[in-house]
C-alpha cells in the first residue's frame, strides 16, 4: 500500500490561528450517566456543570476534563427540546467541535466571509471571573464548530457554570489530548468537505488515501486528512467507496442517520499503560490476528517498544516520513454502531501510514458482520 502526500504550498499568513481543540460537545439521552461512564470507564474527572441549579431550565451539561482534553456531555429535560429531536435521529453523539482561537469574532468574520453557514452570532457571555467571546459555524450533517476564546476568563469552564465536585475520583488512565477527530461524508461529498476545510478554514490536505489503499475482499473508502496552518488541529474525512458489501462508513451513515464525527482520537505517552488501564475498566477494543505482528518490523522498522505487550494488547504500529506512531480503535461506544474512540501515542510521526488500515478495516468488517451489517 502506498500513501499520497498532497504538498500544497504553505499560506504566508494563517488567517485563522488555532491553538488547539477547547471542548467537544456530546448530546446524550442522561448525560448523569453518561459522565459517569466517561469517569469509570476512561477516567476523567469533574470540572463543571450548568443546569437548573444554575439557571438553566432546559437542559443540564456536564464538563469532565483529562489532560487537556475537556468533553461536554448535555442532555435536554423535555421531549420537545431541538436536542432530544437530535437524539431520537442519530442517538448519542457529537454536536459541537470547540476550537480554541484568540478573537472569536474576526474567526467568525473570516469563515463566513469565506462562505460558511453561521451557528452562533458573536457574542460575550460575562461573570464574575471575567469574559469569554464565542462563535459558532455549521460544518457536516448537524455537527458546528464553535470558536472559543478565553483570554480574558479565569472561571472553571464558562460564565453561566459552576465548578462541580463529587466524592467519586477515578483515576486518570494518561490521556493527553485530542489528536484528531475524524468525519464520516456521504457519497460523493468528500471534495465538498475538503474544499470547505481549505478555502473557508485555511486548512490543508496533508495526506489522501483512495479506495485502492483502503480496501478489502469487500468494500472500501476513501479518506482524506486535513490540518491546520500549525498542526495542532487534524480532521480526517472519510467517504464511502464502491464495494462488494456494506462499508464501515455506510454502516455509520446507516444508523447515524446522517453525516457526523465517526471518532476521536485521544494522545497518551504511554499507550501500553493506558489501554491496559482501558481494558481494566471494562473498554473493548477491536482485535486482529496475531499474524499481523509476524512481520510487524520488515513492515515498519525499528521501534522502541517490545513487540509482547503491543501483541497482547492489539496495538496496533504505522511508519510515516517522520517517526511512527501506536494506535488502538474501541469498538463502538453507543449501542448503534457509530461513534468510537481511537488512543493513539506518537513516536515522531506527525500524520499518518496507510499500513494499519486493511487491518483495521477487516477488523471492523469482523463486528459489522457479526451485527448483520456488511
Amino acid at each position: 500500500m502506498e500513501t499520497l502526500t498532497i504538498d500544497k504550498p504553505t499560506q504566508t499568513a494563517d488567517f485563522l490561528p488555532l491553538n488547539g481543540t477547547d471542548y467537544v460537545e456530546f448530546y446524550v439521552g442522561n448525560a448523569k450517566q453518561a459522565a459517569y461512564y466517561y469517569k469509570t470507564a476512561f477516567g476523567f474527572q469533574d470540572m463543571a456543570y450548568a443546569g437548573p441549579e444554575t439557571g438553566i431550565r432546559d437542559k443540564a451539561s456536564y464538563v469532565l476534563q483529562q489532560g487537556k482534553i475537556r468533553l461536554m456531555l448535555t442532555t435536554p429535560l423535555t421531549s420537545g427540546h431541538p436536542i432530544a429531536e437530535h437524539i431520537k435521529k442519530h442517538g448519542d453523539g457529537v454536536k459541537i467541535l470547540a476550537l480554541s482561537v484568540n478573537d472569536a469574532y474576526d474567526a467568525f468574520k473570516q469563515t463566513t466571509q469565506r462562505g460558511a453557514q453561521p451557528y452562533m452570532e458573536p457574542q460575550t457571555l460575562t461573570d464574575g471571573q471575567g469574559e469569554v467571546r464565542m462563535s459558532g459555524i455549521k460544518l457536516y450533517g448537524e455537527t458546528v464548530h464553535l470558536f472559543v476564546e478565553r483570554k480574558n476568563y479565569s472561571g472553571s469552564f464558562l460564565p453561566g457554570y459552576k465548578p462541580m465536585e463529587s466524592h467519586y475520583h477515578p483515576t486518570d488512565t494518561g490521556l493527553q489530548y485530542i489528536d484528531h477527530c475524524v468525519g464520516n461524508v456521504g457519497w460523493h461529498k468528500m471534495n465538498q468537505w475538503v474544499n470547505f476545510y481549505e478555502d473557508i478554514m485555511g486548512f490543508r490536505n496533508i495526506l489522501t488515501f483512495d479506495d485502492k489503499m483502503i480496501s478489502t475482499e469487500y468494500s472500501a473508502l476513501m479518506s482524506k486528512v486535513m490540518s491546520n496552518g500549525n498542526g495542532f488541529v487534524k480532521f480526517p474525512i472519510n467517504e464511502p467507496a464502491e464495494g462488494k458489501k456494506k462499508s464501515q462508513i455506510e454502516e455509520y451513515l446507516e444508523f447515524y442517520e446522517g453525516e457526523g464525527v465517526q471518532h476521536l482520537a485521544l494522545a497518551t505517552h504511554d499507550i501500553v499503560k493506558t489501554v491496559t488501564e482501558l481494558q481494566k475498566r471494562g473498554i473493548e477494543f477491536l482485535t486482529v490476528p496475531t499474524t499481523y505482528y509476524d512481520d510487524l518490523i520488515d513492515r515498519v522498522g525499528h521501534i522502541d517498544e517490545d513487540l509482547g505487550p503491543l501483541k497482547k494488547l492489539g496495538i496496533l504500529v504505522d511508519r510515516d516520513d517522520e517517526g511512527y506512531l501506536l494506535q488502538i480503535f474501541t469498538k463502538p461506544v453507543e449501542d448503534r454502531p457509530t461513534l468510537f474512540f481511537e488512543i493513539i501515542q506518537r513516536k515522531g510521526a506527525k500524520s499518518f501510514g496507510a499500513g494499519n488500515f486493511k487491518a483495521l478495516f477487516e477488523a471492523i468488517e469482523r463486528e459489522q458482520e457479526s451485527r448483520g451489517n456488511l
